[in-house]
């Protein structure tokens, strides 16, 4: 009976003999692994090492490229680099997302109790400032000069007046078709790099090219406050002629380096650009983590427009003011198909931003410079407070001075204006055959925008006959 009990009892111990084995061998093989996978690391880290030890030192100076670009041949030391990149795209993207939340970054709110520590109080909300990136968007003679001094004349904004005047001069493209987007294109990846404060990109498109990062060929220097305050204006040099220079201080030849270090120090980054005609091109600026895309797009009744074009660069208008003073039955199409092409570029972007696709809702604006000439501060609010960008006292004295002049200043890039009677002038002095041809070619424009048509010339004559529609808010998206 004994023997009979014993056998069951063996068949147990055997049984937990057998699990406990179980257990000391997955434990043994969960060791084993673990270690394989460091020894792994450890001689792929020992192989960047070893890589990163064959760079020559230094790689670069202060002015030179990324060494990830040098060294693209570097398999290791690339990788590093890309995935340092997506490293810091990821935190951009959750930085957004985490102000659009409305919840505070982590290192913003470290920063607050850092702060709070050293002053000895509570922990006290950080405010987020992110760094935003407004691009005026606008053609020639829409009063953009004007409406680009709102930005200008703010201290903690970095604002380049027309940097791509340097690549239209430089690279030539025809008008329309495929050459037309391959200017887009150009134009929007300079953009890009100048958002990013990489100014020597524009070192390739300046003639004569810079010499040591200096150059006297800066388009239109003395409308950057920014690239005339110190440090970046150096010493004045004899003998060196600057084509572009300073409007109210003698400065040396600009300094591409400083200018860059400038525009890194400052909160903020604005230019102005009329060169810049479709919108869907500036989809990836907006979607770059590294960028918070504001477009302000400024247009202007078109018959102001073809006015103000055929005075400030009557060379290129000849054709127009022979065929008004030869009382020719018609003007010449291809005249009229470049007029009626602007304006449906310009109508065909309004309507994008107006739409608000997913990639640009909350970064657009609509602003006609008429509303701007006849309520310029309540205009410059607006456009700072959808920038997310505080509007401060020094800009706000400077439109009180230049919008109420006895009579505008002299000079066709002038920002002094008797602004509220300024914006009808042309009106009074347009025979009303030449608006006939820009309201037959610019109509979809104008009653999108809300320009009202002229039926006579009595009408278009009269200062009691409003050519606006009143539009109000609906002109913020």
């Amino acid at each position: 009976m004994e023997k009979g009990l014993a056998f069951p009892q063996d068949c147990r111990d055997f049984l937990h003999s057998l699990r406990m084995r179980s257990k000391y061998a997955l434990f043994l093989a969960f060791v084993v692994v673990v270690f394989v996978f460091i020894e792994k690391e450890n001689k792929i880290i020992s192989r960047v090492s070893d890589k990163l030890k064959q760079i020559p030192q230094p790689l670069v100076d202060a002015n030179s490229t990324d060494p990830a670009l040098i060294l693209a041949d570097n398999a290791s030391l690339l990788s590093l680099s890309e995935l340092d990149s997506a490293f810091t795209q990821l935190q951009g993207r959750l930085r957004n997302l985490s102000l659009q939340l409305g919840v505070e970054p982590a290192g913003e709110a470290e920063a607050g109790l850092e702060a709070a520590a050293r002053e000895g109080g509570p922990p006290r909300p950080t405010e987020a400032r992110p760094r935003r990136h407004v691009l005026l968007m606008a053609t020639t003679r829409t009063g953009s000069s004007f409406v680009g001094e709102f930005f200008n004349q703010q201290g903690n904004i970095f604002y380049l007046f027309e940097p791509l005047w340097h690549i239209e001069r430089t690279v030539t493209f025809e008008p329309g078709g495929a050459n037309a987007a391959g200017a887009a294109l150009v134009y929007r990846d300079v953009l890009k790099q100048l958002f990013l404060c990489d100014l020597y990109v524009l070192e390739h498109f300046i003639s004569p090219l810079p010499e040591d990062h200096l150059t006297q060929f800066m388009f239109r220097r003395g409308s950057s406050r920014s690239l005339c305050e110190e440090p970046v204006c150096t010493p004045f040099v004899k003998k060196v002629f600057e084509k572009y220079h300073c409007k109210n201080r003698r400065c040396g030849p600009l300094n591409v380096t400083l200018a860059a270090e400038a525009c890194r120090r400052k909160d903020h980054m604005a230019l102005k650009a009329v060169r810049i005609r479709q919108l869907e091109f500036l989809q990836p600026l907006a979607e770059d983590p590294r960028l918070d895309l504001r477009v302000i797009q400024l247009v202007r009744d078109p018959r102001a427009v073809l006015a103000s074009r055929m005075v400030a660069f009557a060379g290129k208008y000849e054709g127009w003011k022979k065929w008004l003073a030869e009382g020719q039955a018609r003007l010449g199409e291809e005249e009229v198909q470049r007029l009626r092409g602007n304006c449906e570029s310009i109508r065909l972007s309004a309507e994008l931003g107006l739409r608000q696709p997913a990639w640009l809702r909350g970064r657009y604006m609509l602003v006609r410079y008429e509303d701007v000439a006849r309520w310029p501060l309540q205009k410059a609010r607006e456009m700072y407070r959808f920038a997310g960008i505080p509007l401060t006292a020094q800009v706000e004295d400077w439109i009180r001075r230049n919008t109420q002049a006895a009579q505008d200043a002299s000079g066709i890039y002038s920002t002094q204006k008797n602004s509220s009677e300024q914006f009808e002038k042309w009106r009074f002095g347009m025979p009303f055959k030449l608006a006939q041809v820009v309201q037959a070619a610019c109509g979809p424009a104008m009653r999108l925008f809300g320009y009202r048509l002229a039926r006579d010339a009595a009408a278009l004559a009269n200062r009691s006959v409003s050519l606006l529609e009143e539009r109000g808010t609906f002109w913020v998206t």
